[in-house]
């Protein structure tokens, strides 16, 4: 290939050699998708809900404590999740049944949420469901007053959320492409021999005045 390259020339070059580009291409983005789909390990994700209330519902027989949740205790039900979350957190017997799983607790006011991702789509929920019973078990014990309560149990999830394996495939046809085109440049930078009658006037400064044509192959 002559030393000044254009980019009509390396567009001319990518055009002769399409079949191969399209077909590195395709190769890619199968080997990408097979290997995230039979490689890596599929994970779960699925989360439950509960609410710590700073009052005992109920239990006085009052209607005055019914409405506190509406009223001037949101504060301290959101005060005493927060206080509460630093409990979970650093408990022990809390992280035992975690059971090999991601775990993490968030909070909102007074609204707990447990997040738990994991291999297994049926031990996930397993997990996320013990947990919500776990901190109901460490708050009552450390705590005379206060009521917690599941909101919303975890569910087995449908499917995995990782990997994915629509990115990878088309990931993988970025990455075909790219050296697919790649290596044909570098063939026709180290290819030497001569083509057309221009690389004979750009590599040797000789002016081509005429040509003998190939009968043979032009039939």
């Amino acid at each position: 290939m002559p030393s000044n390259i254009s980019i009509q020339r390396i567009i001319g070059v990518l055009l002769s050699r399409l079949k191969l580009i399209v077909v590195a291409t395709l190769l890619g983005g199968v080997l990408f998708y097979c290997y995230s789909y039979f490689m890596i390990t599929p994970m779960y994700s699925t989360s439950a809900m509960f609410a710590i209330q700073n009052y005992s519902a109920g239990t006085s027989g009052s209607n005055d404590n019914a409405k506190k949740i509406y009223g001037s205790d949101l504060s301290g039900s959101a005060t005493l999740a927060s206080v509460s979350m630093i409990l979970f957190q650093n408990s022990d017997e809390l992280s035992a049944v975690y059971s090999g799983c991601g775990v993490r607790l968030s909070v909102e006011d007074f609204f707990v949420t447990v997040n738990v991702t994991g291999t297994d789509a049926q031990l996930v929920a397993n997990v996320a469901n013990q947990v919500c019973e776990k901190c109901e078990d460490v708050f009552k014990s450390y705590y005379s007053y206060g009521s917690i309560r599941t909101i919303r149990a975890a569910k087995v999830p449908g499917g995995p959320f990782a990997p994915d394996n629509k990115h990878y495939g088309t990931m993988g046809l970025g990455v075909g492409l790219g050296i697919s085109c790649l290596i044909s440049i570098l063939l026709e930078l180290i290819d030497t021999t001569i083509k057309a009658e221009d690389d004979i006037q750009q590599m040797y400064g000789v002016p081509v005045f005429a040509e003998i044509p190939d009968f043979e192959n032009q039939g």
